[in-house]
């Protein structure tokens, strides 16, 4: 999905020389991945010639949005705060990691 929210318009060997620095899949493997997408409702395609070119059904930030939702459901029955602790147990988090995470609860608390 990164490769086709950049490139917005692309087709399956675009995707593939993309990944190509950092993934080592065939042509079927991106085909079939891309499929799998598309059968999600992750991507939308138009037949052009011989190719079909893809195109991103939602924004990044809508479908991390979507996603999380989904884990957040599924895995801790829509509670935050067990999530959160699991991962600030779980990993092990920088000053960097800890100041971001404290500035956003900050805000959380400021919201009416």
């Amino acid at each position: 999905m990164k490769v086709v929210w950049k490139q917005p318009s692309c087709t399956a060997h675009e995707v593939a020389a993309s990944l190509a620095s950092t993934k080592s899949w065939s042509a079927a493997t991106i085909k079939t991945m891309l499929n799998r997408l598309h059968s999600k409702g992750a991507l939308r395609f138009e037949k052009v010639g011989k190719s079909y070119v893809y195109h991103p059904a939602f924004s990044e930030t809508e479908l991390k949005s979507t996603e999380a939702d989904s884990f957040l459901h599924r895995v801790f029955d829509g509670a935050v705060s067990p999530m959160l602790a699991h991962f600030v147990r779980s990993r092990r988090l920088g000053p960097k990691d800890l100041d971001e995470l404290e500035r956003i609860l900050k805000e959380g608390k400021n919201k009416p």
